[in-house]
């Protein structure tokens, strides 16, 4: 899949967290398109952040059947470790932990309940920017300008779903019309609905479930040439 959210100098920036949040820790981070990579403008990075870390550390992890509770466990042991493997590589490379805990605190053993987590001064040579984490891990990328985010959004070899937000109606239509990527909602962090086609563009596959286009793969055109 590979998702990424993009946070230019958007007013509302708790609107903006608290979409984030909505986004990228449902399921655990475990759907196809929970965020992966946060790309954050350098002008509103330390307040942002400190607004996602503030709502991080008032999640509660633990039994997801108690209404209390805002997540629950990872779905199995490699996943835990998928994502314990790219906290670890990330803050090995150079990475801050802002949010959660270290990973030497961490082990599948303890059960599969891995806590949301943040980690800021992220670069691409690390795993969480190359490979879906599919986990509650929030890597934090800041950029300067429309064509860093572009740019940065765009390195990748997929394109399933991306978020952008701005109150910018003209830099909102120039970066997402530049974005590869078969979704991306604007000022909102929801998925695919029915009635919208979804899919994805490169390497995140080829067609479109829900909406008109998807009932294309039940017709048979039949093509008639005809000579004079």
């Amino acid at each position: 899949g590979h998702v990424e959210v993009g946070i230019f100098k958007h007013n509302k920036r708790g609107i903006a967290a608290d979409n984030l949040i909505g986004n990228k820790f449902r399921g655990g981070g475990q759907t196809c398109v929970c965020a992966n990579r946060v790309y954050v403008h350098e002008k509103i990075a330390e307040e942002f952040t400190d607004k996602v870390v503030e709502r991080v550390r008032k999640m509660t992890v633990g039994d997801g059947m108690d209404e209390k509770i805002d997540m629950g466990p990872l779905i199995d042991e490699a996943g835990f470790n998928k994502v314990l493997d790219h906290l670890s590589d990330a803050l090995e490379r150079g990475a801050t932990l802002a949010a959660g805990k270290q990973p030497d605190e961490l082990s599948p053993d303890n059960g599969l309940f891995f806590p949301p987590t943040v980690v800021t001064g992220v670069t691409h040579d690390m795993k969480c920017c190359k490979e879906e984490t599919f986990g509650p891990l929030v890597p934090i990328i800041e950029f300067a300008s429309d064509e860093q985010a572009i740019e940065f959004g765009n390195n990748t070899v997929f394109g399933l779903a991306a978020y952008v937000f701005t109150q910018d109606d003209d830099r909102a239509n120039k970066v997402i019309a530049a974005l590869h990527f078969g979704h991306v909602g604007y000022n909102t962090g929801t998925g695919p609905t029915p009635e919208v086609p979804f899919g994805g563009m490169l390497q995140s596959g080829i067609g479109r479930e829900g909406g008109a286009e998807a009932l294309f793969e039940f017709v048979e055109t039949q093509s008639v040439p005809r000579g004079s």
